[in-house]
């Protein structure tokens, strides 16, 4: 009785795909590195004397800081997209659609992830 699938799904190749462990600990090393870089960030901008414009794109322009808002972009749209992909596995019942739907959920989550990166280096080179 060690064994608990049944014939057909040996026969089948049905189980695990051996990603779920992977796939959480992706998820929570994304939410532990979003934890200091959305506390840090939020602690400099409370710490900025004016917040104009003009000093916040120069607060952005500091290499710290723009390193810190990539970083920080990256991980929440990975993060994101890693838990939007489980809901859609979890509530969507037709396998195209559940398919499509991850593919798009990728997609945007990449296209703003890029988004954001080019914006936080189009101000902090000036361009």
């Amino acid at each position: 009785m060690s064994d608990l699938q049944t014939p057909l799904s040996r026969v089948k190749g049905l189980g695990s795909a051996r990603q779920g462990v992977g796939h959480w600990w992706h998820q929570r090393t994304t939410s532990l590195l979003m934890l200091p870089l959305v506390f840090l960030l939020a602690l400099w901008v409370a710490s900025l004397p004016e917040l104009d414009h003009a000093s916040f794109v120069g607060w952005v322009g500091s290499p710290l800081i723009s390193v810190c808002l990539i970083l920080l972009i990256g991980a929440m749209f990975y993060h994101a997209q890693l838990g939007l992909q489980i809901v859609i596995e979890d509530y969507v019942s037709s396998h195209w659609l559940r398919t499509a739907s991850i593919v798009g959920v990728s997609f945007l989550c990449l296209v703003f992830a890029v988004i954001g990166v080019i914006s936080v280096l189009r101000i902090a080179l000036g361009v």
